[in-house]
């Protein structure tokens, strides 16, 4: 079965056509972060506008790269939550119309969701039980994923993800946006172990995380050295704070695959799972049992939305045309009743 899949749930404009939730047969990303840059970080009604300008034209190509006719097309799929509200309805309301012109079902997809899903692609053969790691900028939680559609959370964070803690200190070093790459980049020439930053770990409460203290430590590291008159070495601190980061989310992974969980195969996604320390860091801990898929999977793409949307398809979680876009839905939340008792579109 083929899916177009749309995504517009930040600033990457994505289409792309997915077969049977594991072969990619298309893949077509437009970013926004230059333009983004200009600011300092995502304006939201930009990032809107850049969609509605582009989803026509990226379907298009989509549909030209899979060598694929519309009719070809058995569904359609299109993330609904959770990311910026304008941005959502962006492509929800583009899907659709598009499913009433194609006459196909039209297929919401969790984000998150999605950001497990791309390592179907990578790895076709894998498949639940499996612990999935997700880190990117505004999420970071360790998942059960016990079905295709079934998720339960086993800790994550309680307060800023470790996407946004590693933005921000790069910010603060004046590395601009986006930070993240920039920051592994320099920590690259920095020792990691000049600076002792907090444990992130939250005690007593399982796997869970805090990165908001080790974020204000390394903030008051640089003002304290700044105003001593003597400058700290940017790339100890960046090296020292992405061990920091790497290792609590590693160590509650740990944690996490224990117990009933243990010796399940463990799936590091999201956008921050291209961070190569946390990608070696995950690799060394658990050996073959890590499922860590390309850099070019883990950022926003829609290839993973039609993965996703695959296995949603089959469980019969489709929408009809009251479907809405929400800033916020829990990765294990009741998905399938957002879907039911709705007139379906095809």
């Amino acid at each position: 079965m083929n899916i177009l899949a749309i995504e517009t749930s930040c600033d990457e404009t994505a289409v792309a056509v997915v077969r049977d939730g594991r072969e990619v047969l298309s893949s077509v990303i437009l970013s926004q972060a230059e333009t983004h840059a200009l600011y300092g970080g995502v304006v939201p009604e930009i990032a809107a506008r850049s969609h509605l300008e582009s989803m026509s034209p990226l379907t298009r190509k989509a549909l030209a790269d899979a060598s694929l006719s519309a009719d070809a097309i058995g569904a359609v799929a299109v993330t609904a939550a959770p990311g910026l509200i304008g941005a959502l309805l962006v492509g929800v309301n583009y899907a659709k119309g598009l499913a009433m012109a194609l006459k196909t079902p039209l297929v919401p997809v969790h984000h998150l969701r999605a950001h497990i899903a791309a390592a179907y692609l990578e790895f076709p053969k894998l498949a639940p039980p499996f612990i999935a790691v997700i880190v990117s900028g505004g999420h970071t939680q360790i998942v059960l994923v016990s079905g295709y559609t079934e998720f339960r959370v086993l800790g994550s964070t309680r307060d800023d993800a470790a996407g946004e803690a590693l933005d921000k200190i790069a910010r603060v070093l004046g590395l601009g946006y986006p930070g993240g790459a920039a920051l592994s980049k320099l920590a690259e020439r920095g020792d990691s172990g000049a600076f002792a930053l907090p444990d992130c770990r939250v005690e007593g409460k399982g796997a869970d995380m805090s990165f908001s203290g080790i974020k204000t430590a390394a903030i008051n590291l640089l003002h304290k050295a700044e105003q001593g008159g003597k400058p700290l070495e940017s790339a100890d601190l960046a090296a020292s704070f992405e061990k920091a980061v790497t290792d609590a989310i590693v160590s509650r992974t740990a944690d996490a695959a224990s117990g009933q969980a243990s010796g399940l195969p463990v799936v590091l996604c999201g956008g921050v799972a291209a961070n190569k320390r946390l990608r070696q860091t995950l690799r060394a801990r658990f050996g073959e049992r890590a499922y860590i898929p390309p850099p070019h999977l883990c950022g926003d793409n829609a290839a993973m939305v039609g993965a996703q949307g695959y296995f949603e398809y089959m469980a019969g979680n489709l929408a009809g045309w009251d479907l809405n876009g929400f800033a916020n839905f829990p990765v294990d939340g009741e998905w399938e009743a957002l879907c039911k008792g709705r007139e379906r579109i095809g």
